[in-house]
Parts: structure tokens; sequence; C-alpha cells
């Protein structure tokens, strides 16, 4: 079954059908299909895809995943057996073109725009992935760390006031998702 509304499509299948806070901003372009949940808040921008046929993405409350964005997610597999599902959690940030593929992004993460994550990686709680760079498969950015590079590579710790951006981040995507739906709505 397909919903179409402002150029969104909201698509079940294998059963499952994706779950929207009725709070969340979807911006017209957006295709979201199968085993979708999206929590409060959430602003998911212009032309993004979130594909889950073989698994499921979990994005949290005031998380935004800003334009052109990519989600999947991996099935089951020979020693991976429930296999890699994409988990993001609240007020994380990910940036214009990404890539985030059964991953694992904890509450108040950063990717950078045009970057890639992928299965089995991870980003914890402030912590940062740079622009353009590609975390691969299984790694893991630690807390206040900021990874850079393809293949991404340590950089640095985060500071106080880099923490502190992050989070300002997050409060202007709320806002400005509320204003963009608000112009949707009245076109």
């Amino acid at each position: 079954m397909i919903h179409a509304r402002n150029d969104i499509s909201i698509i079940s299948l294998n059963g499952k059908t994706p779950q929207i806070h009725e709070s969340a901003f979807i911006a017209p372009g957006c295709r979201i299909i199968g085993d979708v949940t999206i929590g409060a808040d959430a602003s998911i921008w212009y032309n993004c895809v979130i594909r889950a046929e073989v698994n499921r993405v979990v994005i949290g409350a005031c998380t935004n995943i800003q334009d052109g964005s990519i989600i999947h997610c991996d099935g089951p597999m020979p020693g991976v057996e429930d296999g890699f599902p994409t988990i993001i959690g609240d007020d994380v940030l990910v940036g214009h073109n990404v890539m985030l593929h059964g991953c694992i992004l904890h509450d108040r993460a950063f990717v950078g725009l045009s970057s890639t994550v992928m299965n089995g990686a991870v980003i914890e709680s402030d912590a940062m992935l740079a622009a353009g760079a590609m975390l691969t498969q299984g790694k893991r950015i630690a807390t206040r760390q900021l990874w850079a590079g393809s293949p991404a590579r340590f950089v640095r710790d985060l500071d106080d006031a880099a923490v502190m951006g992050m989070r300002l981040g997050v409060a202007h995507y709320v806002e400005n998702a509320k204003a963009h739906a608000a112009a949707a709505t009245s076109a």
C-alpha cells in the first residue's frame, strides 16, 4: 500500500508500515518504506529515502535527517543472526547526503554531510564523524571524539564548545522543521 501527500511516499512492505509520530516533519520528496519508526519532533528533510524491508530503522525524537540522505539496513546473515538494523537515538544531527547503513548512532551523535556509516559501525553520544568521511564496518567512535577521512580515523577529542554547538544545532532543526511544515502545508 502506498500513501502519497505533498510528494511523500509512505509504503507498507512485508507486513510492516512506517510508524511516524504526528509531530515529526516529513518533507516533500521523501520515501519511507517498511519497518521504520520515527520519533516525536524528528525531521526528515527533502528527498530522503528510508528503506527498511529486511530489518528495521528507528529514528529517535528531535533527530534530523537532512536533505538527500539515504538510510537502509541489512537482514540476518551467517554469523549475524539479527542482521544490521539502523538505530538512531534522540537529538542526532545527520548532515545532507549522508548514507547510513546498518549502523547505530547514540543520542546526540553528529554525522557530517556526505559521510557514510557502514554495517555494525557505532557513533557514541556527543561524538562526531566529519563531513565526507567513511566510517567502515564495525568501527566505533567513542563519546566526545571527532573522526575524519576515508576510511575515518580518530582526529581529536571534542571540547565543551563543540558539544554545545551540536546541541544548538538540534534545537535549530526542531524549530526550522516547524517553519517548513507550516510552509509545506499551505503550499
